[in-house]
């Protein structure tokens, strides 16, 4: 079935993209959504300012989640978790407590779905993605640890603190001269 799509979807294409799809895919999701029409021939005439009139709503969106991807970027969320001795968690890390950590240390609401993750079962280090929009989507640092065991902070957010570190000093210089 093709379908022309009237809104972005996620790992399928943008608004005013044609796209050959499953039947079952298309009529129980796509159609009954809002998300696509079937590309007929008055459809497609269509496509164009439909491609138009997402691109400006995508750039609306983008500067408006843009301040939200700038807090998220590079956050560590540390979770302590009983682990055997191979390393492997007694349960799991899942989207909704990466969510929870999210809206405790940064306060934004994030929806368990926008979160690009599965299960976290082992001791580590995960990026983790988040999907405000189709163009942003910044990454996460996520640590499982050991309950008792201090946190080994992870090289990406050891650089972010360094760079502040860095900056303050010479901020501070540049008010006393």
């Amino acid at each position: 079935m093709k379908v022309l799509l009237l809104k972005d979807v996620y790992k399928l294409g943008r608004a005013g993209d044609v796209k050959k799809v499953a039947d079952g895919y298309g009529r129980n999701f796509l159609l009954p959504q809002g998300l696509a029409v079937l590309a007929s021939a008055g459809a497609l005439k269509q496509a164009e300012r439909i491609r138009a009139q997402a691109t400006l709503q995508r750039d609306v969106l983008n500067k408006e989640m843009g301040a939200v991807a700038a807090k998220l970027a590079n956050i560590v969320l540390p979770f302590a978790a009983k682990a055997s001795e191979t390393g492997k968690l007694y349960g799991s890390i899942t989207s909704q407590m990466i969510v929870d950590a999210i809206k405790q240390k940064t306060g934004i609401e994030v929806s368990r779905r926008q979160v690009d993750t599965q299960p976290i079962r082992n001791l580590g280090e995960y990026k983790v993605r988040i999907r405000l929009t189709v163009d942003l989507i910044p990454l996460v640092i996520v640590v499982a640890h050991r309950e008792g065991e201090a946190v080994a902070m992870p090289e990406a957010a050891v650089e972010t603190e360094a760079a502040k570190a860095e900056i303050a000093p010479e901020s501070s210089a540049e008010v006393a001269a």
